[in-house]
């Protein structure tokens, strides 16, 4: 190979980009087959997602929407990672498929709640009701000719080994956001490399956290999966360290 001449930059995996927008989507439009015509349906939704990155929804029965779930479950998801762009078109977009089904979780609603304060005032209205979408398959598009189909184990997260963290979840939350509100600013602004804000912790799982200031969503991987609170802990507190490094290592 001459000096000229450069080696080919192998294509990155589509999987971690894909399992980044699905965690970090806020709203989908929700696909459904009309009960009456069987024409698709689209409806704009909010979403949040299981621990092991099953998208969840809150909807009422009233809606059109919910009605045709009940009477067929199919459903699709398109998760629209475009935002800020001069051409869509280049951009990252999800188009989940699977079946749409009521869920009894015991995380659900707690994880919704979380990435979407203002549904509080409707979330225990009787018509309202969780719903997970059990993901059959996705098929992504990064841009112009990045187009890939994943399976459901490549979207979705093995999380049997780490219910004690599950257990846990909601008070790692509270103490990262009540006690520990600078190392979750730091997690956003030096980590994630986003702007100053009320940034505050939404959720934990083995595969990392998540992060909310307003409408803007953002995900902090681990290095290796945690399972237990103290894996947690140990983690948390070395990602801090390390923004605060990176911090103060930055040109003033």
């Amino acid at each position: 190979m001459s000096a000229r001449e450069t080696a080919p930059v192998p294509p990155q995996p589509a999987a971690p980009a894909v399992r980044r927008l699905l965690r970090t989507a806020l709203k989908a439009s929700l696909a459904t087959l009309d009960r009456s015509s069987g024409h698709p349906y689209a409806s704009l939704v909010l979403t949040a997602t299981e621990p092991d990155g099953t998208p969840l929804l809150l909807i009422s029965r009233l809606a059109l929407h919910t009605q045709n779930l009940v009477h067929d479950g199919r459903a699709s998801l398109l998760i629209d990672g475009t935002a800020g762009l001069g051409d869509p078109m280049t951009g990252g977009r999800l188009t989940l498929t699977g079946r749409a089904q009521p869920t009894a979780s015991a995380t659900a609603k707690a994880r919704f709640l979380g990435r979407h304060a203002s549904a509080r005032t409707y979330a225990d209205f009787p018509d309202f009701a969780m719903y997970a979408l059990e993901i059959a398959g996705g098929h992504y598009i990064g841009g112009f000719g990045r187009i890939v189909d994943l399976a459901p184990a490549e979207l979705v997260s093995d999380v049997a080994d780490a219910a004690s963290l599950m257990a846990a979840e909601g008070d790692i939350v509270s103490h990262m956001n009540a006690d520990h509100a600078d190392a979750v600013a730091l997690y956003a602004t030096v980590l994630a490399r986003c702007a100053p804000g009320a940034w505050r912790m939404t959720g934990i799982d083995p595969g990392g956290f998540d992060l909310l200031h307003c409408s803007n969503a953002v995900r902090i991987e681990f290095s290796t999966p945690v399972r237990t609170p103290q894996d947690a802990r140990l983690a948390l507190v070395a990602l801090a360290k390390q923004a605060r490094a990176q911090r103060d290592a930055a040109p003033q």
